[in-house]
């Protein structure tokens, strides 16, 4: 199926039958009407602004835009990954005045039809949510995993000045005697694909074999870490050959909550609280070190280690608890 710049109308469901959707392809001139509709998503956190562009160059990905009476009202991404039998589903928005209205399954159910006309071997849709998945949600889902989500916030000046006066080995638990463990490890290109494409240590440590970076959820594929490397990523680890923590952490990039505020997103796999603590500030260090202004930062863990790792941020760190906590669930449903 080729994807026109204009697309056919769908009726809404249970709406007046003059009432009508018009699907179209997302393009450059629609930014400032997506903008305008999508204001206070996220609570400011919304990454759309930096990332539209790029998406609209991604071969894989399309953006469609629900229209209504020619307006604007919805959005939603699709991109087809894991060598073509998934479709990854993101950024859908819909308008405040449109909520509640059937629009969001509706665009779902059309962006599905057409991936699924253009690239038949889909056979699997995947998606992070946020909100309580209840017992409706789970008999149209499979859970893949879920994590803790551990909001803070800070000035970057006043987190350099506070791991300066912690020292090197803040959050390491050392027993009596022992030398402290090695730094992390950052590893490079060559290196992320040689451990997460390995039957080694990595896939123990992922949750259900599954790589989680920034709400997009991949199987350890050739095709998925050719995606995830063209992105500005630090990969870590403690351990190359025998690893317990993995993390991945996303440059910074400006937010819409006001002037010279940046958002900072880590995701933590596995169990050791030392090692993640560990990690967690190496990221810290490293991503605050040029930055000016203040700093959102979300970190995404293993659920237990959600109030340590709180605990830690706040009598340790000195950084703000934005939220209580709240947690990611990553799942999938067959496409028919």
């Amino acid at each position: 199926m080729k994807i026109e710049n204009s697309l056919p109308c769908i009726q809404l469901p249970e709406a007046p039958p003059q009432t009508e959707l018009q699907f179209t392809v997302a393009t450059e001139d629609d930014f400032d009407d997506i903008m305008a509709m999508s204001q206070g998503i996220y609570g400011g956190l919304d990454y759309l602004p930096t990332r539209y562009g790029s998406w609209l160059q991604e071969t894989n990905r399309t953006v469609i835009l629900a229209r209504k009476q020619g307006k604007v009202i919805a959005l939603e991404s699709v991109v087809v990954i894991d060598d073509g039998e998934t479709m990854l589903v993101e950024g859908l928005r819909v308008a405040p005045q449109e909520r509640g209205k059937g629009v969001a399954g509706v665009l779902l159910r059309y962006c599905s039809q057409m991936v699924k006309a253009k690239y038949p071997e889909v056979k699997v849709s995947r998606l992070t949510r946020d909100d309580q998945l209840g017992p409706k949600e789970f008999q149209k889902y499979r859970l893949i995993t879920k994590q803790g989500i551990l909001l803070v916030r800070f000035r970057a000046e006043d987190l350099k000045l506070r791991l300066a006066e912690l020292g090197p080995n803040v959050g390491i638990s050392v027993a009596d005697g022992a030398a402290p463990p090695r730094a992390p490890v950052r590893l490079d290109p060559s290196e992320v694909c040689q451990l997460f494409l390995s039957p080694g240590p990595i896939r123990d440590v992922l949750p259900n074999a599954t790589i989680v970076q920034d709400w997009q959820p991949f199987k350890p594929s050739p095709s998925n870490l050719a995606i995830l490397l063209k992105k500005d990523i630090d990969w870590m680890v403690d351990d190359r050959s025998s690893t317990s923590v993995v993390s991945l952490c996303t440059f910074p990039f400006r937010v819409p909550i006001g002037e010279d505020w940046y958002y900072l997103n880590i995701d933590m796999f596995g169990k050791d609280l030392s090692l993640v603590t560990q990690q967690f500030v190496s990221h810290l260090r490293r991503h605050t070190a040029t930055l000016k202004g203040s700093v959102m930062c979300q970190l995404f863990l293993d659920p237990p280690l959600w109030k340590p790792v709180c605990d830690f941020c706040r009598n340790t760190l000195g950084v703000e608890l934005v939220k209580e906590y709240t947690e990611q669930c990553v799942v999938e449903s067959d496409v028919v």
